[in-house]
C-alpha cells in the first residue's frame, strides 16, 4: 500500500518528468519506502532534521506497521516554504527501499515525480513520465561497510546522501545531523557519515538531474524545536508535578509514560538518590486507572496514560471518579478502532466514548492539543482542573501528534502556581466548625474536600460510588439523588469557564464558517488557503480546544449561515457533541466533512470535499 493517495493505474497528466526548467523549491515531499526493522529510523531522522537545519520549515509522519518487523514501513518528510506541516495527499520523491511494495509504490506516484530505487528493480519499466534514479545500494554499502551484519543499517545512509546530492541539501547540515543523532557513537557516526558521502558522490557522478526539485536555505526554523507530541506531553507532566504515574502499555501512548520516567529520573530524583516519585506498571487498564483515581483521592497528583482499548477498560472506574468526586488526569492517545483495530493509524474516534464514559449521566471533562506545545500546556493544566474541579480529566490526542516529530516554538516555563482547589486544611475546619464533603458553598457547584492525614476529626468522610448526600452519607432518597445529579450538572458547566479557549479566525468576510479540532487544524489551515487561492472563497475557522464548550463556539455557530465540521471519524463525533449542546436552530446549521482512512487528513481532501458540499464551480 503507497500512502499517496494517487489510485494505481490513474496517474495524474502534467508535465514531463523530464521537465526540470521550473524549479520547485522548498515545497515538496519525500517518502521513503522501506521495511519495518530495517533501521532506517535514524537515516530518516537525519533528512528530517537536516532540511530543518536548514532553516526550512518541515515535517515527519511514520506509517509502520504493528508487527515487530518484516512489513512494509513509510515515512513521509515534508518540505513547505509556506510552513504547512499536514500530510501532503500527493508523493513528489519516493525512495524506495522495498522490493515487495517498490512496483505499487511508484505505480501510485504522480506524472511528474521523482522515483529513486535498487538499480536491479528497474522500476523504470512501469513509468516512463516519472522521473527515475537507479543506485546500486548493496554494490555502495558493501564497498564502505565491511562489516556484513551492519549493512542493512549502513544501507539507508546511502539513500540520505543520493537524496542530498539530488535535491541540493546543504552538506554541513546533514554532517550536523548525523552526528548529533550518533552523538555517544563516534564509529557508528563516522561509518554512516561515511555511507553518506558514497551515495552523494555516486549521485554527483553517475545521476543526470531531470526533475524541478530543490532545497534552499531559509530562516524560518530558527528558534524551534522539534519534538513529539507525547514527550511533550510527559514533559508538561512532570512539570506539573505528577507523583504517581499508572499504567499499561498500548500503543500510541506507550511513549507518554515510557518519556515521562526518563524525565523523573533525571529530573526528580534527590541527592541521596529517593525519588519523589511512584510508577506503576498495572496488569490491565482498569486497574491503572483505579489506581490513578485512589491516589488522586489521597492527595497525589496522578496519572495514566493509554489508547481506544483501554478507555474502553476504563469505564466504571470513570463513573466512580465523576460521582465520587476523584481527581486523575488519563491521557489518551487515539488510534484506529474498533477493538484491536488498527494500532499504528491515527483516529480521532473517541470522542463520544469519553465524553459520557460510563454508564448512567455522565459528562468529562476533554482537552484537545492541536500542536506539540498545546500538549505540553494542556498536560499541566490538565492536573490544575482535575484538583480544581475533582473529576478525572481526559488529554485526547492521537498517534499523528503523538509519535510523529513537529516543530514548535520553545516551551514557557510555568509561571503559575499549582491550582489544588478546594481543600480544607485543619485550621480551616476549625474555624468552620463543621464540614459537608458534597455541598455546594460557593455556588460554583464544586465542593470542599480533605486529605487524608488531616488532624481534625471533622476531616473524615466516607467516599463512595452509591447514593450519597451532602454529608457523604449513604442514602436513597429520591431528592438527594436527584440534587447530587443536579449539581454535577451545574460543575460541568462551571467547567465552561475553566477549560480552554476555542481559537477563532474571523475574516469579517464570510457567513460559512470551519471547526476542526486536534491534528486536523493543519489540513485545515492550509485548505482555507487554497479555498481562497484557488476560487476566492474566503471562510471563518474556530478550533475547538476544549468540551465542555465554551460560549464562543456558541457564538460562532450563531453567527454563520452553516458550518462544516471537520474530523478523523466516521460517525461526526464532533458534529454529534455539538448538536447536543447548541439550540436547535443553531445545530441545523452543521455540515460534517469527514476523513477516517488511517492516514492523517490532508488540506485537498478538505477543500475538495468543501468545493463539492458548497456547489462551487
Amino acid at each position: 500500500m503507497a500512502t499517496g493517495d494517487v489510485a494505481l493505474g490513474q496517474q495524474a497528466s502534467s508535465a514531463s518528468a523530464h521537465d526540470a526548467s521550473k524549479r520547485v523549491i522548498n515545497d515538496f515531499s519525500i517518502q521513503v519506502a522501506t521495511v519495518n526493522g530495517s533501521g532506517s529510523q535514524s537515516a530518516n531522522s537525519v533528512l528530517l532534521k537536516s532540511i530543518f537545519g536548514m532553516g526550512i520549515p518541515v515535517s515527519g509522519k511514520n506509517l509502520f506497521p504493528s508487527n515487530i518487523a518484516g512489513l512494509p514501513t513509510w515515512y513521509t518528510i515534508r518540505a513547505s516554504k509556506n510552513g504547512y506541516v499536514a500530510r501532503k495527499k500527493e508523493i513528489d520523491i519516493l525512495i524506495a527501499m522495498n522490493a515487495e511494495t517498490a512496483k505499487e509504490d511508484i505505480l501510485s506516484l504522480p506524472a511528474g515525480a521523482v522515483a529513486i530505487y535498487e538499480e536491479a528493480q528497474n522500476l523504470k519499466q512501469y513509468r516512463d513520465d516519472v522521473a527515475c534514479y537507479p543506485v546500486p545500494f548493496d554494490k555502495l554499502t558493501a564497498a564502505v561497510c565491511p562489516e556484513a551484519r551492519l549493512r542493512k543499517l549502513v544501507k539507508n545512509m546511502i539513500y540520505v546522501g543520493v537524496a542530498a546530492q539530488l535535491l541540493s541539501f546543504d552538506m554541513t547540515a546533514v554532517e550536523a545531523a548525523l552526528r548529533r543523532q550518533f552523538a555517544k557513537k563516534q564509529k557508528a557516526a563516522d561509518l554512516n557519515w561515511a555511507a553518506v558521502q558514497a551515495g552523494y558522490n555516486y549521485a554527483a557522478e553517475s545521476l543526470t538531474k531531470h526533475d524541478p526539485y530543490v532545497l534552499e536555505r531559509m530562516h524560518a526554523t530558527e528558534g524551534k524545536i522539534i519534538i513529539d507530541g507525547n514527550a511533550a506531553a510527559a514533559l508538561g507532566a512532570m512539570f506539573a508535578g505528577v507523583t504517581v504515574v499508572t499504567w499499561y502499555p498500548i500503543t500510541p501512548s506507550s511513549s507518554v509514560v515510557e518519556q515521562l520516567i526518563d524525565y523523573l529520573k533525571k529530573y526528580r530524583v534527590e541527592p541521596d538518590g529517593k525519588a519523589t516519585f511512584a510508577v506503576v506498571q498495572a496488569e490491565d487498564e482498569l486497574a491503572a486507572v483505579g489506581m490513578v483515581l485512589g491516589a488522586g483521592w489521597s492527595g497525589a497528583r496522578s496519572m495514566t496514560a493509554t489508547s481506544g482499548p483501554g478507555i474502553s477498560l476504563m469505564a466504571e472506574f470513570a463513573g466512580l471518579g465523576y460521582f465520587a468526586e476523584l481527581p486523575g488526569v488519563i491521557f489518551d492517545i487515539q488510534r484506529v478502532g474498533p477493538s484491536t483495530g488498527l494500532p499504528t493509524r491515527t483516529a480521532q474516534a473517541d470522542l463520544l466514548s469519553i465524553a459520557y464514559l460510563s454508564h448512567g449521566d455522565t459528562k468529562h471533562v476533554m482537552l484537545l492539543p492541536g500542536s506539540v506545545k498545546e500538549c505540553y500546556e494542556f498536560a499541566i493544566a490538565a492536573f490544575d482542573l482535575s484538583e480544581r474541579l475533582q473529576t478525572p480529566v481526559f488529554v485526547v490526542s492521537d498517534l499523528d501528534l503523538g509519535m510523529n516529530n513537529w516543530m514548535s516554538e520553545p516551551f514557557d516555563y510555568p509561571e503559575k502556581p499549582l491550582d489544588r482547589g478546594k481543600v480544607l486544611t485543619a485550621d480551616d475546619l476549625k474555624r468552620l466548625g463543621e464540614f459537608g464533603r458534597y455541598k455546594d458553598v460557593d455556588g460554583d457547584a464544586i465542593p470542599y474536600r480533605t486529605l487524608p492525614g488531616t488532624d481534625h476529626p471533622k476531616a473524615a468522610y466516607f467516599t463512595r460510588g452509591s447514593g450519597h448526600n451532602e454529608k457523604a452519607l449513604y442514602t436513597e432518597r429520591p431528592d438527594d439523588y436527584q440534587n447530587l445529579m443536579e449539581r454535577l450538572n451545574r460543575k460541568f458547566e462551571t467547567a465552561r469557564t475553566l477549560v480552554p479557549h476555542p481559537i477563532v479566525v474571523q475574516t469579517g468576510k464570510s457567513k460559512v464558517g470551519i471547526i476542526a479540532f486536534g491534528t486536523s487544524d493543519f489540513a485545515v489551515l492550509e485548505s482555507r488557503d487554497q479555498l481562497k487561492k484557488e476560487y476566492g472563497v474566503e471562510t471563518d475557522y474556530l478550533r475547538i480546544r476544549a468540551f465542555p464548550f465554551t460560549k464562543e463556539v456558541h457564538e460562532f455557530v450563531a453567527s454563520h449561515d452553516h458550518v462544516y465540521i471537520v474530523e478523523q471519524n466516521r460517525d461526526a463525533q464532533m458534529l454529534s457533541l455539538l448538536k447536543l449542546d447548541l439550540p436547535a436552530e443553531d445545530a441545523v446549521k452543521l455540515r460534517s466533512i469527514r476523513h477516517f482512512n488511517g492516514l492523517p487528513i490532508d488540506a485537498r481532501s478538505v477543500t475538495d470535499e468543501f468545493v463539492l458540499q458548497e456547489g462551487i464551480i
